[in-house]
């Protein structure tokens, strides 16, 4: 199991998206189901961006300075 850190690029914006999964596909299809329940409806054109991928384990994470951007 994996613990994956994505950047999903919107048309107004940037927003992190943060997946445990067992493999690179099954993470990308998390992270648009992340997304679908997300908003009530699914934006287009957007663009997932897989940016740093660790083994999970006891104290697994990742910084997000500055990753929340909207303007």
């Amino acid at each position: 199991m994996y613990l994956y850190r994505f950047q999903v690029d919107l048309a107004d914006g940037a927003i992190p998206v943060i997946i445990a999964a067992r493999d690179d596909e099954h993470a990308f299809q998390l992270v648009e189901d992340e997304l679908e329940k997300h908003f009530l409806k699914m934006p287009t054109g957007i663009d997932i961006i897989l940016h740093e991928k660790k083994r999970l384990g006891q104290g697994t994470g990742f910084v997000l300075e500055g990753e929340a951007v909207f303007s």
